[in-house]
């Protein structure tokens, strides 16, 4: 049988992880959440989860990171799983703490900041951890639009469209570049003061071009690269992705992660067996994999 997933909201990850869902030998898409739903989409869409008829057993949660604790106290309160990919790396400790309790509550689980970063980057760290626990990490973003960066740009003061570029500068430092279509209503320099307000913004170096079009830049390729050293070792991961798809891939392995964790309550990444993420049994990942 197939576990009912639900997908709230319809972004570039949304999209991704409804394709996501197809892929899957597990999981099967029952509705996605939508303010104004489209009644003409290949998906069934619904303003309200109570209008789907069937309950899902989790609810993979494509909004904002602004947006992540109202959303999932919501579905927690309606007993179902929630997973999401919230990217704001100091307030994870306190996202979590937040949710344990509702989510012990109504017995169920909820999966926070399953993307790529805070996500597989954090399994990555773990393990660099586990071969040196007193090295010193440095991860550095880039270059890259930052989904997260680009969705906070927009909700500026002044900003039409905007496409934020995250720069690689050094020992897990970054400076940002945000391709700002005005909307006339603020000045330039009006606009960067608005930006830095933002805790996206308020801790990097930031530099904003304004621009006719910010459709040129926006490029869904991101990278990282993860480093440690010490006396004795070089640790070194890196990758170029597609963001919105390697999110949704997260995200639905950390859905089925849910699903299968015995207790109830709030979880990272990396608080939960690497097995409980991937499609085929135990039996068979262990023939494969170890």
């Amino acid at each position: 049988m197939k576990h009912k997933a639900i997908v709230v909201g319809m972004g570039n990850i949304g999209r991704n992880v409804i394709k996501a869902i197809m892929d899957s030998p597990d999981f099967e898409l029952i509705g996605v959440i939508r303010r104004v739903p489209d009644q003409k989409a290949e998906t069934k869409e619904y303003a309200n989860v109570d209008e789907i008829g069937v309950k899902p057993d989790v609810a993979i949660l494509c909004v904002p990171s602004v947006m992540s604790q109202e959303t999932a106290k919501f579905y927690l309160s309606k007993g179902i799983n929630v997973v999401d990919s919230f990217d704001i790396h100091k307030e994870i400790n306190d996202y979590v703490a937040n949710l344990e309790d509702i989510a012990k509550r109504h017995n169920k689980v909820a999966m926070l900041a399953c993307g790529w970063d805070p996500g597989t980057d954090s399994l990555v760290r773990a393990i660099f951890k586990i071969f040196a626990p007193k090295a010193i990490t440095y991860t550095n973003f880039g270059p890259g639009m930052s989904m997260g960066h680009s969705v906070e740009a927009r909700r500026v003061k002044g900003v039409k469209e905007a496409v934020s570029i995250t720069l690689p500068l050094e020992e897990s430092k970054h400076g940002r570049k945000v391709y700002v279509e005005p909307d006339g209503s603020l000045s330039k320099e009006d606009i960067y003061k608005e930006m830095k307000q933002n805790k996206y913004f308020e801790n990097d170096p930031l530099e904003i071009v304004l621009v006719d079009d910010v459709a040129p830049y926006y490029k869904t390729s991101h990278g990282v690269k993860i480093v440690m050293d010490n006396e004795e070792n070089h640790f070194e991961f890196g990758m170029r992705i597609d963001n919105p798809t390697v999110t949704a891939r997260v995200l639905l392995a950390c859905a089925r992660a849910s699903l299968r964790q015995p207790k109830p309550g709030a979880y990272t990444i990396i608080d939960v067996p690497l097995s409980y993420m991937l499609e085929d049994d135990r039996k068979e990942n262990i023939r494969k994999l170890v």
